[in-house]
């Protein structure tokens, strides 16, 4: 078990606020995920990924992808407060779920 976060690098997110979306994704994802599944993860570790992602389009493509699998995700939209516009989409997580699944979705990128 897995999830697999994927982080825009095309808009200039400064460390902390790339943490911050990370986290949100992370969080907003595993609230998605059946409570088995949830579970499962918490017992293997809560094991992470975060991978680059460069553009909306295609964490938008990715969402599709995790959604016809059948997986949980989620898509996050900053609020506007800080660095970026409100609305701007800055991650994505796919998961928890089998780690063959999450990449079946995200196994192409590269880690952030």
């Amino acid at each position: 078990m897995k999830q697999a976060i994927v982080a825009r690098t095309d808009i200039g997110m400064g460390e902390g606020k790339l943490a911050a979306q990370v986290a949100h994704a992370s969080l907003s994802a595993y609230q998605d995920a059946g409570r088995r599944a949830r579970k499962k993860w918490q017992g293997e570790g809560q094991k992470k990924i975060v991978l680059k992602g460069d553009s909306e389009s295609q964490l938008f493509a990715l969402a599709d992808k995790a959604d016809t699998e059948g997986l949980p995700y989620a898509i996050v939209r900053d609020a506007g407060h800080t660095q970026l516009e409100p609305g701007t989409v800055t991650a994505l997580a796919v998961g928890p779920a089998r780690d063959d699944t999450v990449d079946r979705v995200t196994g192409d990128l590269s880690l952030y």
